[in-house]
């Protein structure tokens, strides 16, 4: 399902599908930096989720769509392309008036609990972070 790229692994494939972004990632940023960034992503994930269930339980399609919205931008930002993917086909069948609003939130999360695993997973595979005090070596 997911291709392997040198120095991806497969848990980061599973978050990040197209494997040059994974590497982009770990090119650009210091061990740090994608630890912060896979960090924030967890926690718009978990926090827009919510706020998707709750956008379902009161019937808010105008909630749904900016929440799925606000949900795609934060896992386009981190790669994370099959959960973008769905949120961007919810928002345009819900701005034509599709009312299957219970289909789409279910398989919003359904992505994002796919996305949460696999981030999971990269980090429990992340070497860790160790930081000496300046002037010590």
């Amino acid at each position: 399902m997911y291709q392997q790229t040198k120095g991806v692994e497969p848990s980061m494939a599973a978050l990040f599908p197209e494997p040059e972004f994974a590497v982009q990632l770990r090119e650009e940023l210091s061990p740090v930096d994608v630890r912060h960034v896979l960090g924030l992503f967890g926690g718009d994930l978990q926090r827009l989720t919510a706020a998707i269930r709750n956008a379902a339980d009161t019937n808010d399609m105008m909630a749904l769509r900016r929440t799925a919205h606000a949900l795609s931008g934060a896992a386009g930002a981190v790669g994370a392309m099959e959960l973008e993917r769905i949120c961007r086909a919810a928002m345009s069948a819900l701005k034509n008036d599709d009312t299957s609003l219970l289909a789409h939130c279910i398989a919003i999360e359904a992505a994002s609990s796919s996305a949460e695993l696999a981030l999971e997973r990269v980090r429990a595979e992340m070497p860790p972070i160790t930081v000496t005090a300046p002037g010590r070596a």
